[in-house]
């Protein structure tokens, strides 16, 4: 029997707001557990919520980038429910009237392009973070409040690669609207997977499993893969899937039961007393909209288009928005698209790797890796002299036009003055010229090797080799 996969995402992010979605504490990661937070992060009596108008607009950035329905009547309610990260008692979020609704994301994965259906996105405020240990729990209220929007699909893709390709896209997403870091490793971003299968042709849902709090864009895939070989294998045994809540073992590699579920749990929704609905104003919606970046697919079609940068380059340059924003940044400079490109999958890559380093983090800028470039294709610098000049520009920011007359790294393309040191090699290398004679080109590496030497590597090696050949032949 053949089955057809049928997954659902719900995907959490927290937004990096200055401060919290109700209350003015600020936004962080990592610091001393329990020094930012407020009274009303702790549900203090009394303590009323106030809306962050920032994190309405963040909430709009992904809205607009997902081009989704937006209802421009902000309502809030509660969602009830009693357990030990949730300080009130219940969590601040939209149940009835998201925030935006019907969206769309199109993804391309092993040579396909799909679209995926989003239902909705909603905003919300997070919970607490508990740590356990073997007979005690401690909680962290520093999170409890942080903004949150849920983004959930409907159920419309149909494989595990979908699903990773899918929260890669809207991960960039996330980051070019520049709304959340997006650190699935850190929890800014969060992920549950809802699976089930069922025999092709057939319009009925399978009985679905949820796979909550996948830390990783890879471990949602491999969670996935495990668990419809996990219920094909029941299935075909002639059993029923039952439907449970599933964690990922990353050790074991496999889906492993939380605890059974039943029927959806009732909530008791209710609109949020302490938070009238708020209309918002509809040219300040739409001038969130207009003031957006471009977004990554937009931006790989004007770099094969416009620059005739290779799609698979163009995918690379936009995987993060720092990259993205220093190759359009540096292409006003310069008209060497390809290079620029290469100089950024390349060599920087590499530098930034070995040194685990974002660009932003270096001291390199546009202007200085045009000027690089310039002086490369001018002939001012050689290929190995522009890496030496790359690491100098990199880590210490100076322009390179200043670092090559600083120490003396000019490239010597002059016939007359490579002339003059050649003729005198070849007057101390007689042996060399006899070689030639004999047809041994071996020679001709031989004097262009003694050449750099004498130069201190500044000979443009086209010309270099080209006076060495006609030179051994004058002498010949």
């Amino acid at each position: 029997m053949n089955f057809e996969v049928v997954i659902g995402l719900e995907v959490h992010t927290e937004l990096k707001t200055k401060s919290k979605m109700f209350s003015a504490a600020p936004v962080s990661f990592g610091e001393e557990v329990n020094t930012k937070v407020n009274i009303v992060d702790l549900g203090m009596t009394g303590a009323m919520p106030v809306l962050n108008k920032s994190g309405v607009e963040y909430a709009l950035r992904v809205c607009h980038a997902l081009n989704m329905d937006i209802d421009e009547l902000v309502v809030f309610d509660r969602k009830n429910y009693y357990y030990s990260d949730l300080p009130k008692g219940f969590q601040i979020t939209q149940d009835r009237r998201p925030i935006g609704r019907n969206g769309a994301l199109e993804i391309e994965f092993d040579g396909q392009v799909e679209v995926v259906e989003i239902e909705r996105l909603h905003m919300e405020e997070d919970t607490a973070k508990q740590f356990h240990f073997d007979d005690y729990s401690l909680i962290d209220y520093n999170r409890s409040g942080i903004p949150l929007i849920e983004i959930v699909t409907r159920p419309t893709i149909r494989s595990a690669a979908g699903a990773a390709a899918y929260l890669e896209r809207l991960r960039q997403i996330l980051l070019f609207t520049d709304v959340s870091d997006a650190k699935m490793e850190e929890g800014s971003m969060r992920c549950d997977v809802n699976v089930s299968i069922r025999p092709f042709g057939s319009q009925r849902f399978g009985t679905r499993c949820e796979i909550k709090n996948l830390n990783s864009i890879s471990n949602v895939q491999k969670a996935i893969e495990y668990e419809v070989a996990r219920q094909k294998k029941i299935i075909l045994s002639g059993n029923q899937v039952t439907q449970n809540t599933m964690r990922f073992d990353e050790d074991l590699k496999q889906t492993v039961v939380m605890r059974a579920k039943g029927d959806a749990v009732d909530y008791k929704y209710y609109p949020e007393p302490n938070i009238l609905p708020i209309r918002l104003d509809h040219a300040w919606v739409e001038s969130i909209k207009a003031n957006l970046p471009e977004m990554p697919d937009v931006l790989v079609k004007r770099y094969v288009n416009e620059y005739q940068i290779p799609k698979t380059d163009a995918l690379i340059l936009v995987q993060t928005k720092p990259v993205a924003d220093f190759f359009n940044n540096t292409v006003k400079h310069t008209d060497q698209y390809k290079q620029v490109a290469n100089w950024l999958l390349g060599e920087v890559a590499a530098y930034l790797n070995k040194s685990k380093l974002t660009i932003d983090q270096t001291r390199l800028t546009p202007v200085n890796l045009a000027a690089l470039i310039t002086l490369i294709n001018e002939g001012t610098i050689s290929s190995k002299q522009a890496k030496e000049v790359f690491t100098i520009t990199i880590e210490e920011g100076q322009d390179p036009n200043v670092i090559i007359e600083e120490r003396n790294m000019k490239q010597i393309s002059s016939v007359e003055v490579l002339s003059g040191y050649i003729n005198e090699i070849l007057d101390g290398n007689p042996q060399s010229i006899e070689d030639y004679k004999n047809g041994k080109n071996r020679a001709v590496g031989f004097i262009v090797g003694q050449l750099m030497k004498a130069t201190n590597g500044q000979a443009n090696p086209a010309v270099a080799n080209k006076l060495v050949v006609e030179l051994l032949k004058a002498r010949c």
